[in-house]
């Protein structure tokens, strides 16, 4: 059986965990709507032991809340699409992990579950280091497609982890 992931990912992904095992950096995850994409990802290259600490996969408010400590209050004044989530989903991988580095993603792939307010394509995220704010981002994606949303998202999540291991 071959990889589910391209070339492309996997050398990409091969050069993020070879960059943190020299640097000694942990990486975790905290994902919504890439269902664990960016875990399997990482976790398809041969030494990721060494980089991976842990993902959480908190694609319902209750696994937010219950596995990473994302406030039930902040989901309700937000909802789960939002930078103030996605910023908490990043800081909370990071207290129930011993990484160094988190990337969190929750947006909405469709194909339904979309408003004009958060159309579907839109997905917040956070990239956390310890000791230090996360970062947050937004991106709308064009909606081609919940596989091609899911996509983008993974690509979008891989770079803001190869800037965080990079500097």
């Amino acid at each position: 059986m071959t990889s589910p992931f391209d070339q492309a990912l996997l050398a990409r992904a091969e050069a993020l965990v070879r960059l943190c095992t020299q640097k000694g950096l942990k990486i975790t995850t905290a994902e919504s709507c890439t269902g664990g994409l960016i875990s399997a990802l990482l976790t398809e290259i041969p030494g990721s032991s060494a980089v991976v600490d842990r993902a959480f996969v908190t694609y319902s408010n209750e696994a937010k809340t219950e596995m990473i400590g994302v406030p039930a209050a902040l989901i309700e004044a937000h909802g789960a699409v939002s930078t103030q989530v996605a910023r908490a989903m990043a800081a909370g991988a990071l207290n129930h992990s011993k990484a160094d580095l988190s990337v969190a993603v929750t947006g909405i792939a469709g194909p339904g579950g979309g408003s004009t307010e958060k159309p579907v394509g839109l997905v917040h995220f956070a990239r956390g280091r310890r000791g230090a704010e996360p970062d947050v981002y937004e991106q709308r994606f064009d909606d081609k497609g919940r596989a091609s949303i899911r996509r983008a998202a993974l690509e979008f999540a891989l770079t803001l982890l190869e800037e965080a291991a990079a500097n």
